[in-house]
């Protein structure tokens, strides 16, 4: 406790105003927090509290990235809902406020049934959808909004190889459905227009380049894509992917002139 009132101190100090925050709550012992009938979760709040800092409670429950489907998504969406809503009544019955009340993931956020008590949704990847999204059932693989852009430089037929420009700089090391039923690898390759070109996947990638092959077990010939076709790369973690980058070049579904829409990086 006396390292939380401490790290508060340095940072409102730093910061030469208060520094609100807010208590994490394991709903589902996926990673770190408090559980909501702990009588310490009291405590913290209390502490906080004096240094004008306590918003409220937050989860994330990590652990349904495990399970696939929107009835196994929707039973996590309500462990998470409830072990923030929970936490908040202790809180509140100690006589401490907790005006936040936050939950969410891309999978609790899509089948959440019963949002009561709470007052923020984290919806994740929501816009975007990503591979590891794709792997458990939450949207399919046309839903996936967000590619990179990639060049075809090279070939190593010997090797059953296509040389991109897209290396891990580019699309990131994130092997997020590495422990799923499918292994993407790191991306599904699409054509300049989007389209999946079926059985070709960025099987490795180092610092500038990525190989293109034929996925494991596919059996038809490597399709002849010549020195200087364009590509698309879907990501399996599309947080990671557009952390790599500045900008968002963005294409209307309708049609029309590119948009870009400049983004933020830090955490």
């Amino acid at each position: 406790m006396v390292v939380i009132l401490d790290r508060i101190e340095q940072a409102s100090t730093a910061a030469q105003a208060g520094v609100p925050a807010l208590i994490e709550i394991d709903s589902d012992g996926h990673r770190g927090g408090r559980r909501p009938d702990e009588p310490v979760l009291v405590e913290i709040g209390r502490i906080l509290h004096a240094k004008d800092a306590q918003r409220g409670v937050m989860t994330h429950a990590g652990e349904n990235y495990n399970v696939r489907g929107n009835a196994a998504h929707a039973e996590f969406a309500e462990r998470e809902r409830s072990a923030a809503v929970s936490a908040a009544h202790a809180l509140r019955g100690a006589g401490l406020p907790c005006p936040v009340v936050s939950v969410g993931s891309t999978p609790t956020a899509h089948a959440a049934r019963d949002l009561i008590g709470v007052t923020e949704l984290r919806a994740g990847v929501y816009m975007f959808f990503d591979l590891v999204m794709t792997g458990i059932d939450v949207c399919t693989v046309d839903d996936i909004a967000l590619s990179v852009l990639t060049t075809v430089i090279g070939h190593q037929q010997d090797k059953g190889w296509i040389m991109i420009d897209a290396g891990w700089m580019a699309i990131s090391r994130d092997r997020g459905t590495a422990a799923q039923e499918v292994d993407q690898d790191y991306g599904v390759v699409c054509d300049a227009d989007g389209r999946v070109i079926d059985d070709l996947i960025v099987s490795c990638a180092n610092q500038e380049h990525g190989i293109i092959s034929l996925r494991l077990g596919a059996k038809g010939p490597l399709p002849e894509l010549v020195v200087g076709t364009h590509l698309g790369i879907l990501p399996n973690h599309a947080c990671a992917t557009a952390a790599q980058y500045d900008r968002y070049n963005v294409l209307l579904s309708t049609g029309g002139a590119l948009k870009v829409w400049h983004r933020f990086g830090g955490w």
